[in-house]
Order: C-alpha cells, then sequence, then structure tokens
C-alpha cells in the first residue's frame, strides 16, 4: 500500500464537518485512533480504517467499517496516537495530517505533541486546526503560506543548524534551547512559501493559514 497523505482523526476537539471533509479531500487513506472514528462519522466521513485499543468508539462506528479494518492493538503502554502513527509507518505512509488531537486537556495536548517526536523524522506530520498548523520537525521542510502570516519555532530540546528562508526574520545555521524562544516567536511571512532548515533537535513550528 503506497500512502501519500493519511489523514488520521482523533478524538480530542470537536471540528467543524466541512473543515475535517476539506482535509480528507488531499488524503489517499482516513485513519480513525479509536474514538476518533466517531468523530469521523459525526463529519461524514467513514474511515477507512480504525485502529487503538477500542475502548471508546461506539459499536456503530466498529460496524462502518470491514472487520479486517478494525485493528485492536493490546499494548496499553502507548496512546492510541502512537498505535496509529506505528500503524502508518509499517504502510509507509510519506505523510500524516492530525486532526483532533489537541484542545480540551493540556496534558493530551502536550502528550500528543511529545508522543510526534520519533515518527517526525519517519514522515511529514501536521498537527490541523481551522487557522493554524503545528509542524513537529526534525528535518529540512518548505511550507506554502500566504504572505504576512504568523509563524513561531518553539525548540522542545536544543535545536542546531536552525536556518531560516522566506520569513521577515531570518535564522542562519543558528542554535536554539529549550526555553529560549526569544528569537523565534512572532516571526512573519514574505511570500508564498517558508523554509526551515534544522540539523538535528526536535521543534514545533507554528503557522497561521
Amino acid at each position: 500500500m503506497k500512502i501519500s497523505r493519511a489523514l488520521l482523526i482523533g478524538n480530542g476537539q470537536t471540528l467543524p464537518s466541512e473543515f475535517i471533509k476539506t482535509l480528507a479531500q488531499t488524503a489517499d487513506l482516513i485513519v480513525a485512533a479509536d474514538g476518533g472514528a466517531d468523530r469521523a462519522l459525526e463529519a461524514g466521513l467513514t474511515p477507512n480504517v480504525i485502529i487503538g485499543d477500542l475502548d471508546s468508539v461506539s459499536e456503530a462506528a466498529k460496524k462502518a467499517v470491514p472487520s479486517e479494518n478494525l485493528i485492536f492493538v493490546n499494548n496499553q503502554n502507548n496512546t492510541d496516537l502512537e498505535k496509529a502513527l506505528d500503524w502508518l509507518c509499517a504502510q509507509g505512509a510519506a505523510a500524516c495530517t492530525l486532526a483532533g488531537f489537541l484542545g480540551g486537556r493540556w496534558d493530551f495536548t502536550l502528550g500528543n505533541f511529545l508522543s510526534a517526536v520519533p515518527y517526525a523524522s519517519k514522515m511529514d506530520l501536521t498537527f490541523a486546526g481551522e487557522n493554524w498548523n503545528f509542524y513537529p520537525l526534525q528535518h529540512r521542510r518548505r511550507f506554502a503560506c500566504k504572505p504576512g502570516k504568523r509563524v513561531s519555532l518553539i525548540p522542545l530540546k536544543t535545536c542546531t543548524g536552525v536556518s531560516l528562508q522566506g520569513l521577515k526574520y531570518p535564522l542562519q545555521n543558528a542554535r536554539l534551547k529549550l526555553g529560549g524562544t526569544g528569537r523565534t516567536l512572532s516571526n512573519e511571512t514574505v511570500g508564498n512559501s517558508f523554509c526551515v532548515d534544522i540539523k538535528s533537535g526536535f521543534l514545533l513550528v507554528y503557522a497561521e493559514k
């Protein structure tokens, strides 16, 4: 199975149906992490695959997919998000948009960001909101954008070799450390794309749409 971009729907904050449907239009595969299947159905989408420990998904949602696409993972040492990302990595997915994993409880939101760390080197990840995206980043990546939009970089560990192009305030081969965001908050796009290069470390890129 070749997956260029998957849409992974979680059981977090409620997002407008039209927004979820728009994300689905660019996805080769719709995956629901456990109770995210009910969120998908509420938005008028039927997931191709439901994966997790299946403790929060409804019986109706389970019946909406073929039994072979209902994947039970009996591991209480990782989250449904991690279970789903493990599966997508095994399928060779190149990119994944994540919706419904932020908002509500802050412990879940922060935990989901940190859960993305091992996967950001294996596929391009995007936590999608209506007016913004968060991108977990461990390697060079170029982003499409509109001019005059806010961009912030939040290092979650020491980062080296950080360079920025296409932003009002560029950086060149900078070293960023956890807690040091003075140079990287509230930057601004100046064209239709920008690029973040990073040699080592892990950071979150926040970009307004």
